[in-house]
């Protein structure tokens, strides 16, 4: 149940902005937040990340639907009970189905956060490199705990 309301804050939170943008801005409008440092600029990104493969939304689809699958096919069978795992895959999981609806109905996904030295981005995608991040972090943890639980002698 927890993954689930962090993954629905995620895709409400990611909607939410995304069409708020596109209800006040024109595309390629920016608006300057923090001067040459954070900008709120509209963007229609017809690709992936940082605006690659753009136009191949077929390829996008089935990429996000598998995100999907995997994120919830493994969260099911390795049940982590520990917060910290749920919150990684709700991020995932959310971000991964904001952006998915993004492409299902515009055909693009909406992009409006920029720093104006990194491809400009919006909340599903945050959540998915937070979620990723967290993860990753995870399993270098546990594999540190590991060697050092190996390295111990045996009583």
């Amino acid at each position: 149940m927890f993954l689930a309301i962090i993954a629905l804050v995620v895709i409400v939170l990611d909607q939410a902005t995304k069409v708020f943008i596109r209800l006040s801005m024109a595309s390629g409008d920016s608006i300057p937040v923090i001067p040459g440092v954070l900008h709120i600029t509209y963007v229609k990104n017809p690709g992936a990340a940082f605006g690659m493969l753009p136009n191949h939304q077929f390829i996008f689809l089935i990429v996000s639907v598998l995100v999907i699958m995997i994120t919830l096919s493994y969260y099911w069978f390795a049940r982590p009970v520990d917060k910290l795992s749920k919150v990684s895959f709700g991020l995932v999981l959310g971000g991964a189905f904001g952006n998915l609806i993004d492409r299902v109905y515009l055909g693009k996904v909406t992009d409006f956060i920029d720093f104006r030295i990194w491809p400009v981005f919006n909340v599903a995608d945050s959540a998915i490199v937070i979620g990723i991040g967290l993860v990753i972090l995870m399993l270098l943890s546990s594999a540190r705990k590991e060697v050092v639980q190996a390295k111990q002698p045996s009583s």
